[in-house]
């Protein structure tokens, strides 16, 4: 038995009994069911504010790899995980109400000055306060998320921050062709080259416990949308959280970016991201890829990636209507609610 596998079996006891369990582990009829969403920024947020339309029992796992604006700041002076990405996701889990709507704001707000505070964010600074108070990252996370009335619990992916490290192909134009590592989650997500594959120092990251708890528990797992190499698949290098992936009865349900993303994934197809994800994870099967039907032009290409993956296609109008590469969380909450219903269900959740 190897050191990670007793890990993973011992993060295991974590796990609840579960009374509404039915057969092959199944949420019986008319339980709420038990996601877990993986990721981080605006991807992320698009995510959870869609998926607490429809389930009282949402979990995020978020990455801890950024190194930008006020997170990275933080990072470096104290040391601590970069709350940038946690606080977007507990702000997306904010109520649409005014207590909700609120605290959505107040810890988005920024700071603008001449010293030391500009573009620090509000959320940020409670967070790492917290932090430093209680001496538990998942403990002062939950207190936030009861302060906000969050509709889910947000928890980091690794117990230490993590520096993302890149091989690119022409990171510097004048040498095109030459393949160079790069570091820094905020550089990785700007280069002008094309990232050929990332990984993460340290090389074994500790997953959270909890984290891995919520995947081996969950009813189904959305990764995805968001930045492929700086939020997407640096899950998939976290060896823990990647066991649980591989072996969760959850279905898994990977969302699709509207657009490829400038730096990071430029021209890529919607199948060349699956392509990336199976480079880096090659043993993780998927149930369902969600893709927005306006941005597949090659629905055939797309169909063939995920067979290789184990995944069905499913393609909806999930962008919104203004035009702009971002989800509708009305629209992708319905394309949510509908695989939920129709792989591997019988009967409605509600």
């Amino acid at each position: 038995m190897t050191g990670r596998t007793s890990r993973l079996r011992r993060v295991r006891r974590l796990v609840p009994g579960r009374a509404v369990r039915g057969p092959e582990g199944r949420t019986k009829r008319g339980a709420q069911p038990k996601v877990v969403a993986l990721g981080g920024g605006h991807g992320l947020s698009a995510s959870l504010a869609a998926l607490r339309r429809i389930t009282g029992d949402l979990t995020a796992v978020v990455t801890v790899a950024d190194d930008g604006g006020s997170s990275g700041r933080l990072r470096d002076e104290l040391g601590v995980l970069p709350p940038g990405d946690l606080r977007k996701a507990l702000a997306a889990l904010c109520g649409d109400d005014d207590w909700g709507q609120t605290w959505a704001r107040v810890i988005k707000h920024r700071f603008t000055s001449e010293g030391d505070l500009h573009d620090h964010a509000v959320g940020n600074l409670l967070i790492v306060a917290l932090w430093e108070q209680l001496g538990d990252p998942v403990q002062a996370l939950d207190l936030v998320g009861k302060l906000l009335g969050a509709h889910g619990r947000v928890l980091p992916m690794s117990a230490v921050p993590l520096e993302l490290q890149a091989l690119v192909r022409g990171h510097d134009p004048a040498a095109p062709d030459a393949v160079t590592t790069v570091r820094g989650q905020a550089t990785v997500a700007l280069t002008p080259g094309e990232v050929q594959s990332v990984h993460v120092v340290p090389e074994d990251p500790p997953a959270v416990p909890e984290a891995v708890a919520a995947v081996l528990d969950a009813d189904w797992v959305v990764l995805g949308p968001g930045s492929w190499f700086s939020s997407v698949i640096p899950h998939l290098l976290v060896p823990e959280l990647l066991e649980a992936l591989q072996e969760t009865k959850a279905r898994r349900v990977l969302s699709l970016n509207l657009a490829p993303q400038p730096g990071e994934t430029d021209g890529f197809s919607p199948q060349r991201h699956l392509e990336v994800l199976a480079r880096h994870a090659p043993k993780l099967a998927l149930d369902v890829v969600l893709a927005d039907e306006a941005a597949v032009p090659d629905r055939e290409s797309l169909t063939e990636a995920a067979k290789r993956l184990g995944a069905a296609v499913e393609l909806a109008p999930v962008a919104a209507p203004d035009g702009s590469p971002t989800h509708d969380p009305e629209l992708l909450a319905a394309a949510y609610d509908r695989i939920f219903r129709m792989h591997g269900r019988i009967g409605p959740w509600r």
